[in-house]
């Protein structure tokens, strides 16, 4: 299974410890894709020129992502703020808005097309502003998208006509509210839809059939990318074996992984001190 993933990434910035993390949803399906055994995984996004974007860059050859065709532009590069709570629940608390790359957008070119078409599916994120660009992806490659929390009827009808996987946070949601979730986005043409609810674990449904997932048991120390895990672990088995509970088992268990570093996967790195600033 191969795995290109476009749009977002920051730096996860821990202040008690002084460190940070390379994150962002894009970027962490990309890299966990290849730690859940996807045979290769590309990523695509715009990082600042800073000493940030370096270490952004650094992490990905190291995990072995093609950024063959990633940007580098004038400018800071994401930073997140976080905090953990008593649970190892991660708190934002901050950001600079995406750095560089929410004053830009990427602009897709004619050889990005022939990268992507090399990959079976592709991953973004509402954080990623790659909307516009959905009806002309389709064309070439099954889509995977994750809203995060942020879904109404205006963007759940914008995106959902184009995708293969919709991915959603859905804690604060009732069972029946899912349900209804779950019938407005088959609705708009997505067959597959996964609600995460935290450590109430997983529902899902495929054209109507209701899957539910419990959390795989984990010595948290934090919490910071297991939903990217699990998108990275579903779809890199699912693609696999066209399993669905094995698939959504699998997922589960890596997010149990990821709950035991620091960071999404790792990779921290000590601050300067003026990155400590918001």
């Amino acid at each position: 299974m191969r795995l290109i993933a476009i749009g977002d990434n920051v730096v996860d910035i821990y202040k008690e410890r002084n460190e940070m993390f390379p994150g962002g949803n894009a970027l962490n399906v990309a890299v966990l894709a290849k730690h859940s055994g996807a045979k290769q995984t590309a990523f695509i996004g715009i990082i600042g020129n800073d000493d940030v974007g370096d270490h952004i860059i650094d992490s990905l050859e190291k995990n072995e992502v093609d950024i063959s065709r990633i940007r580098r532009a004038c400018g800071e590069s994401g930073k997140a703020y976080v905090d953990l709570n008593e649970d190892g629940d991660r708190i934002f608390v901050g950001s600079n808005k995406g750095g560089i790359q929410s004053l830009l957008k990427i602009r897709l070119t004619d050889e990005d097309y022939q990268l992507i078409k090399q990959y079976d599916v592709l991953h973004t994120s509402i954080y990623s502003s790659l909307e516009n660009e959905l009806e002309t992806l389709k064309k070439s490659i099954q889509l995977s998208f994750d809203f995060s929390n942020h879904f109404d009827h205006e963007i759940l009808k914008q995106v959902c006509p184009h995708l293969t996987f919709a991915f959603l946070s859905g804690s604060h949601l009732t069972e029946i509210e899912i349900k209804e979730l779950f019938q407005e986005i088959h609705s708009l043409g997505t067959p597959y839809a996964v609600v995460t609810r935290g450590s109430s674990g997983v529902m899902m449904s495929y054209k109507g059939e209701i899957y539910e997932q419990g959390i795989v048991k984990a010595n948290v120390i934090d919490t910071l990318g297991a939903g990217d895990s699990f998108i990275a672990g579903f779809l890199t088995r699912y693609l696999e074996n066209h399993n669905i509970q094995d698939a959504l088992q699998f997922a589960a268990y890596r997010a149990s992984l990821t709950c035991e570093v620091n960071g999404a996967f790792g990779f921290g790195k000590k601050l300067d001190s003026k990155l400590l600033s918001k």
